[in-house]
């Protein structure tokens, strides 16, 4: 049975495409959605003067809020309606997930199947709407007193007034993400979440294409320097995609049992533990958990007096916590290390596969099914999530501390290609899940066909 899944598997290509009606369906609804997100990426916040904000921000590049906007597909710059992104919603669910780890009760409606997990999604979106107000209200401070020094106005009319329409518009504009990324998920292919922050990363691009080569017209980047980033960017290319595959295959071994002519016969499976099993969670997780105390310092930065100590405290934190600084790089890879853990024993649990392998008679051959088994496959996850978390941890790092001393965009980070290939193979890894389906589909007619005519 398995050989003929993996020779059906090995034929499938895309060329019965055109039959997969319902997959074409859900294509065509992903890819509205996300034009739909980069439409909203353009629409501007009420009050504010987009001509002066982009002179404004054009005078501030290089800093922490980069990366905050390369996530945001340039909606921060524009100051737009979506300028907070889905990063608030990802910072939520941090807290809930950390909560549901250490707290009993919710621990309790975690193991309550559906309708626990239907109650900590409801709490994820209060925490997010709170966490886009208090974004939210430091943004709007902080654009009011954006430019005063340069004797430059990106708000119309400062005010209060101007602080709670803007709350309510980056706050209505996250939960639409949020919603829109359901949508995607539900209805389209892949994650919705992911495949919007992806989006925002890609949508930079263009521009980022652009800089670099002008830069190379004029002289300021040499065409050996263009050459070698080529060439690192197909080398990380490579390197994450072989990583992101890679897992370790534990023997299952199940009862012998009656086979059709007799005798009897052994039924043995895999269990594929994934080198990185958290994916792309963990470098997503800890540039949250990074941007959303800087944005608010970067912000309510603006608005106190440099002269003044507290002002001059923030702008010492600020300096520190810089792309490409050593506490920045350190506190980045300490962030991912730690969610590399944490993701993937949340994702993980040995104890339950070891019950539900118990249960169907499966075992690991010189392991004794139940505690022990447990414990093996928790020492092999940890072995392996070593291995995944120093090559997350290096992917993430050194590429961006090398473009932080050259002044390269940030989208020739690892950061921001390990999210767009791992998103990317994950996409794929669906459609052909779908094609596959339909083709078992069809079999499965056919056979239905050719018993009826017998």
């Amino acid at each position: 049975m398995a050989s003929r899944a993996d020779n059906l598997a090995s034929t499938l290509s895309f060329s019965n495409f055109s039959k997969a009606t319902e997959l074409k369906q859900r294509i065509w609804f992903t890819i509205g959605a996300l034009i739909v997100f980069r439409f909203l990426s353009f629409v501007p916040l009420p009050g504010v003067n987009p001509l002066i904000l982009e002179s404004l921000y054009d005078q501030t590049r290089g800093g922490i809020l980069d990366m905050f906007n390369m996530f945001s597909g340039g909606s921060l710059e524009r100051m737009s309606l979506i300028a907070l992104g889905v990063m608030p919603y990802i910072t939520a669910s941090i807290v809930i997930q950390l909560a549901a780890s250490l707290h009993p009760s919710l621990m309790a409606l975690k193991k309550e199947g559906e309708a626990g997990r239907k109650k900590l999604n409801q709490y994820t979106r209060y925490g997010t709407v709170f966490l886009c107000a208090i974004q939210g209200w430091f943004l709007a401070s902080g654009l009011e007193a954006y430019g005063a020094q340069s004797g430059l106005q990106a708000v119309v009319d400062p005010g209060i007034m101007f602080r709670v329409v803007a709350v309510i518009n980056l706050v209505g504009g996250t939960m639409f993400l949020l919603w829109l990324g359901e949508q995607i998920t539900s209805r389209g292919i892949g994650n919705g979440v992911s495949l919007i922050i992806m989006a925002g990363i890609v949508a930079q691009f263009p521009t980022f294409t652009a800089q670099l080569f002008e830069g190379g017209r004029t002289g300021s980047i040499s065409g050996a320097l263009i050459a070698g980033l080529v060439v690192m960017l197909v080398l990380l290319i490579l390197v994450i995609t072989f990583f992101e595959r890679a897992q370790r295959r534990l023997l299952i071994q199940y009862p012998k049992r009656a086979a059709q002519r007799g005798g009897m016969q052994a039924d043995r499976s895999h269990l594929p533990l994934k080198l990185n099993t958290a994916g792309v969670i963990p470098p997503i997780f800890a540039s949250s958990l990074l941007l959303l105390p800087l944005t608010i310092t970067q912000f309510a930065g603006n608005s106190l007096d440099p002269s003044t100590t507290s002002g001059q405290v923030l702008q010492q934190v600020l300096q520190y916590l810089q792309h490409g600084q050593p506490l920045y790089m350190a506190l980045y890879a300490i962030g991912i290390i730690f969610f590399a853990f944490f993701y993937t024993a949340v994702v993980f649990n040995p104890e339950d596969t070891a019950e539900n392998l118990k249960k169907n008679g499966g075992f690991i051959p010189g392991i004794r099914p139940g505690k022990r088994t447990a414990d093996y496959l928790d020492y092999v996850l940890t072995r392996i999530t070593v291995v995944g978390a120093i090559y997350l941890t290096a992917v993430c790092i050194i590429p961006e501390w090398g473009i932080a001393q050259t002044g390269l965009p940030l989208f020739l980070g690892g950061t921001s290609l390990l999210i767009v290939v791992n998103v990317t193979v994950d996409t794929i890894s669906q459609i052909q899940s779908h094609l596959l389906a339909h083709q078992y589909g069809d079999l499965i007619k056919k056979a239905k066909l050719k018993g009826r005519m017998r």
